[in-house]
C-alpha cells in the first residue's frame, strides 16, 4: 500500500484526471447497475451484491479513486515517503477527476432513461429522485442530527472502502483480488452508508431528473460532510491502523538470537 501511494504522488496532473474520470465513471455505471437489479426484483440486496463490480474494475485497472487513495496515500506520508503537498494534489485532482466522470455518466444515463426528457420519470429514474432527496433534504431536515449522521455513515463507508483496498493487495492472482475487494464493497453499499463518489453519480441525476434539490444542499447536506467523513473513516480506521501494527520495524539481532527462524518465527 505505501508503495502504491509513493507511486500515485508521481502522477501526472493528466493522469489523475483520465485515472479519475473513469474511476468516477465506473462507480456510477456500478450504482446505475445495483438500481436497476434493486427495481427489477424488488429486493434491494441484489443491488449490494452485484454494485462491488464497478470497485473491483477500478482496482484490476489502477484507476484514481479519492476515498481509496484517502488510505494509501496517508500511510505513505505517515512513513514519511511522500510529502504533505503531493498528497493533497493526488487528492485535490482525484476528486475532480472523479468529480468529472461522475456527472458526465449521470448526464448520459438520464438522457437513456427518459429518451431526452421525453418520457415520463419511472422505475429507475424515479429511485434517482428518491434517492436524491433522502441524501440530502432528509438530513437538512434533522439539522445538526442529520450532519453528524451523514458524516458518520461516511466514515464507516470509507472503512470499508480502503479496507476493499487493503484486501485486494493480498493476492497476486486477479480472481484473489477480485473476491478481496468485492467483500467489503458489499458490506458497506447493503447497509446504505455513504460514499462521496456514488454520490458524486447519484445526486446530479437526481436533480436532473427533477429531485427538488438544489446545488448548495446536494454541497452543504451531502457532497461536503460526506467527502470529511469518508477521509477521516479511512485514515483513521486503515492508514493509521496498518501504520501501526504493520509498519516495517528494526529488529534487534540479539534479541531474537536462539529463536526459531523462518515461517516459525512468522508465526510465532
Amino acid at each position: 500500500m505505501s508503495d502504491s501511494g509513493v507511486m500515485r504522488a508521481e502522477l501526472s496532473i493528466r493522469d489523475m484526471l483520465v485515472r479519475g474520470m473513469m474511476a468516477g465513471a465506473l462507480l456510477g455505471i456500478a450504482t446505475s447497475l445495483a438500481l436497476t437489479g434493486a427495481v427489477q426484483t424488488g429486493v434491494p440486496f441484489v443491488g449490494a451484491i452485484v454494485f462491488p463490480v464497478g470497485f473491483v474494475m477500478i482496482v484490476c485497472l489502477g484507476l484514481e479513486l479519492c476515498t481509496g487513495n484517502f488510505g494509501i496515500l496517508t500511510l505513505s506520508w505517515m512513513e514519511n515517503r511522500i510529502g504533505f503537498a503531493p498528497m493533497m494534489r493526488n487528492f485535490a485532482w482525484s476528486f475532480i477527476g472523479n468529480l468529472l466522470g461522475s456527472v458526465l455518466y449521470a448526464l448520459l444515463l438520464v438522457i437513456a432513461l427518459t429518451n431526452a426528457w421525453h418520457t415520463p420519470v419511472a422505475g429507475v429514474a424515479q429511485k434517482l429522485v428518491e434517492i436524491a432527496s433522502a441524501k440530502t433534504i432528509a438530513y437538512e431536515n434533522l439539522g445538526t442530527a442529520g450532519m453528524l449522521t451523514c458524516f458518520v455513515k461516511a466514515m464507516l463507508c470509507n472503512w470499508m472502502v480502503c479496507l476493499g483496498v487493503t484486501m485486494s493487495m493480498m493476492s497476486t492472482s486477479t480472481f484473489g483480488k477480485i473476491l478481496g475487494a468485492w467483500l467489503p464493497i458489499f458490506l458497506f453499499f447493503a447497509q446504505g452508508f455513504e460514499h462521496a463518489v456514488v454520490n458524486m453519480f447519484v445526486i446530479p441525476a437526481g436533480m436532473m431528473l427533477g429531485a427538488p434539490v438544489h446545488f448548495s444542499e446536494w454541497w452543504l447536506w451531502n457532497q461536503i460532510p460526506v467527502t470529511l467523513g469518508n477521509f477521516v473513516g479511512g485514515v483513521l480506521f486503515i492508514s493509521v491502523a496498518w501504520y501501526l501494527t504493520y509498519r516495517q520495524r528494526t529488529v534487534d539481532p540479539a534479541r531474537v538470537e536462539g529463536r526459531p527462524q523462518g515461517r516459525a518465527a512468522i508465526a510465532r
